[in-house]
């Protein structure tokens, strides 16, 4: 859970990254996940690159689990934080463009 420490004062990259991970990222995740579900109950079957489709968000999910992790251990320090919160909006702003 991020502290209620920097109540009042601008959220940190450690802050902002697990914010976008847990509220944002993860959930899309998961969104995707589903659709591809009902795409195979309906279809009856999955092509192989399907499977490869949700072994990819899996790990990418789990990928995100950890780093939420870590930053709730301190095991990341803030401008790791900031440059992976940086991919993440230029992702998501790339994929909103498309």
């Amino acid at each position: 859970m991020i502290s209620q420490k920097n109540k009042g004062k601008e959220m940190s990259y450690l802050e902002k990254l697990e914010e976008l991970i847990t509220k944002s990222v993860i959930p899309d995740i998961e969104d995707a996940l589903d659709e591809i579900f009902e795409e195979i109950a309906n279809n009856k079957e999955a092509d192989e690159d399907t499977k490869e489709e949700i072994e990819e968000l899996r790990a990418f999910k789990e990928d995100l689990k950890d780093i939420v992790a870590d930053i709730q251990s301190g095991e990341i320090e803030e401008d790791e934080c900031k440059e992976i919160y940086d991919d993440i909006i230029e992702a998501q702003q790339s994929s909103d463009e498309e």
